[in-house]
């Protein structure tokens, strides 16, 4: 226990007292000791109920496409579960009455796991909420897309734009970008020419190639030096897939988002 006193300073001014130990100070270093504890209880929730997570990750990526990352998912679920965590007040249940400290702004458990000598893994910062996604405009007109337009896979995409280290990024950070899921003939036409490798029940997606030559130019990849534009390997399509991804854009332009 940590006990607070004034000292008595002699001399001209011998009747200023200063105080020898800040109350929220000697509360903030029992809150150190006791972090450490804290997270080991917290992790251990995590992996109580990490089976379901990670059936729920793998369903995503099973669905979705092998450009997904579990572990990534994972990861953001349980920064989401802190962020939502509530806690009755202070003053409900162990605080005493009378107490001669000034009631303090609460903070959430997430904020705390971050000043902890033993952070979690995972990140508990709040994201800022993004901006609706624009599907309008010229890129959304169904007729731009011919037999002479050229496509590439998203995984090529990704990794000219220097993203390959993060599959999938590209969808998330440029999610106005057309992307075309391909069906099971759209994979078979796709292996037997080379443009990919069989895949079975994993999602593909194919990005309008003059989509991505525009982000390369753009402020944000016109320098980076790990744009490698030479890896999209672009290709045409037969009129009835690009029938077909005419049909996919009208849907998805007019989606409520």
């Amino acid at each position: 226990m940590i006990k607070h006193r004034q000292i008595h300073r002699r001399g001209r001014r011998s009747h200023m007292t200063v105080s020898y130990t800040d109350p929220q100070v000697s509360m903030d270093l029992l809150r150190a000791v006791l972090q450490p504890s804290f997270n080991d209880d917290i992790m251990a929730v995590f992996k109580k109920y990490q089976k379901f997570f990670q059936k729920a990750a793998e369903n995503v990526k099973e669905n979705v496409g092998e450009d997904i990352q579990t572990d990534q998912l994972i990861k953001e679920a349980c920064r989401n579960v802190l962020e939502h965590v509530r806690y009755k007040p202070l003053d409900e249940d162990c605080s005493q009455r009378g107490s001669p400290f000034p009631k303090k702004r609460k903070t959430r458990p997430s904020a705390a796991l971050l000043s902890s000598d033993r952070p979690l893994t995972f990140s508990s910062q709040v994201k800022p909420k993004s901006d609706p996604i624009k599907r309008e405009g010229p890129k959304w007109d169904p007729s731009r897309l011919n037999d002479r337009t050229t496509f590439v896979l998203g995984s090529r995409a990704n990794k000219a734009l220097g993203m390959g280290g993060t599959r999938g990024r590209i969808y998330i950070k440029h999610a106005d970008l057309f992307k075309y899921a391909a069906d099971a003939k759209d994979k078979q036409w796709l292996a037997e020419r080379h443009h990919m490798r069989a895949t079975g029940g994993k999602m593909a997606y194919l990005l309008i190639e003059e989509d991505i030559q525009d982000l390369s130019r753009s402020d944000e990849y016109k320098d980076c030096p790990d744009v490698r534009m030479d890896e999209m390997k672009p290709f045409t399509v037969p009129p009835w897939m690009v029938e077909k991804m005419q049909k996919a854009m009208e849907a998805q332009r007019d989606t409520d988002l």
